[in-house]
Parts: C-alpha cells; sequence; structure tokens
C-alpha cells in the first residue's frame, strides 16, 4: 500500500472512556490487511487516538493512555471513531469537543461511534432523521433525550452512510470490521478477524 492510500483513524480518548470501546476498534484498523497479507507495510489504516489535550487519559478501570494527538493538533482523518464509556456523561456538554466533532464530520468519510459515543454525535445534530443505536442501558435514555433519532434496539451496528453507529463495547469490533468490509470487501474483513481470533458473525 502507498502512503496516500492508508485511510487515516482519529479514534477520540477522554477521561473515563470504556477501554475496549476505543482498544477494540484499534485494534481492527491496526491489524486489517488485504487478504492473505501478513506484513506492515500491507497496512490499510493508519489508527492513531485523540484527546482534547496533551495529557495522559484515565480509562474505565484505571488505565492510563497518552494520546498520539489533540483536537488541536492532528493530521487530517479519514475515519473518526467516538467510543463511550462512564466519561460521556461529562463530555455530551462539551462544548469544544461537541464541535470538533461536528467540523470533522465535514471532512471525514466516516463517522462512527461505538456505545454511548452517539450520545456525542447526537449532541452535535449528526444523528437527527438518521437511525442509530448505542448501548442496551441507555436506550431509553437516548429516545427520551433525542426524539428526531430513529433509536434500533436490535442492532449491533447501523449503516446510515456516512454515519454508523453501533452497540456497547465489543460492537465496537464489529462496527470496525464492517468499516473494513464496506472499504475493502468481504474477504479483507474476514482473514483481519481471523487473525484477530474474533467470531464475527455480522
Amino acid at each position: 500500500m502507498t502512503q496516500k492510500s492508508i485511510l487515516t483513524v482519529g479514534i477520540l480518548i477522554f477521561n473515563e472512556v470504556e477501554v475496549l470501546d476505543f482498544c477494540g476498534p484499534f485494534e481492527v484498523f491496526s491489524v486489517a490487511r488485504l487478504a492473505g497479507q501478513h506484513s506492515d507495510a500491507q497496512q490499510l489504516f493508519q489508527a492513531l487516538t485523540i484527546a482534547e489535550a496533551d495529557e495522559i487519559v484515565t480509562c474505565r478501570g484505571g488505565l492510563l493512555v497518552k494520546p498520539h494527538a489533540t483536537i488541536e493538533q492532528h493530521p487530517p482523518l479519514d475515519i473518526l471513531v467516538v467510543p463511550g464509556g462512564q466519561g460521556t456523561r461529562k463530555e455530551m456538554y462539551n462544548q469544544r469537543l461537541v464541535d470538533w466533532i461536528k467540523q470533522q464530520d465535514q471532512r471525514t468519510q466516516l463517522t462512527t461511534s461505538v456505545c454511548t459515543g452517539a450520545f456525542l454525535l447526537a449532541e452535535g445534530g449528526l444523528l437527527n432523521e438518521h437511525r442509530a443505536t448505542t448501548h442496551w442501558g441507555s436506550i431509553s435514555w437516548m429516545r427520551d433525550t433525542y426524539p428526531d433519532i430513529s433509536i434500533l434496539d436490535d442492532a449491533r451496528v447501523v449503516d446510515e452512510g456516512r454515519i454508523i453507529t453501533s452497540a456497547g463495547i465489543s460492537a465496537g469490533i464489529d462496527m470496525s470490521l464492517h468499516v473494513v468490509e464496506r472499504l475493502h470487501g468481504r474477504e479483507t474483513a474476514e482473514w483481519t478477524a481471523r487473525r484477530m481470533e474474533y467470531d464475527w458473525r455480522s
């Protein structure tokens, strides 16, 4: 793959982010290769974590993560991943972060969310008049808060074209494999899942 053809995936992180919400997609996009390929020279995506500030992020469970970049300084993104976790209950009212997500959505090929990351997209109006999903425990809350969104409670991944949302935690892996399939085909997505030893049932 040439450097130009590698897509850049920006994965937002913040305090109290759910670990698998962002690490699952990070793993998928880091591992993805065309079917049969193993070499890092054949990578399809470059994944990086992005935080509001250049500071250590304390994730759920106490995991400490140093972000690769900040919302003020990062390369152009082709794909944005917005994860969830307890931290979204605060960050959904962080207008600076919500505005950054909206700005990125105007430039990315795909804007995606995992779990309650959908609330950050919803706060920016990105899900209005769309179908979407979130963690099962937050379905009622989301329906009550955002009546202009059609919330699905029986889907792990909801693809609305440029916007893709997924259900909770491990569903972010399914969403990311879905993106790999959309961009590079079923065989490549299945190969990626196999390399991860992940039982993918799309």
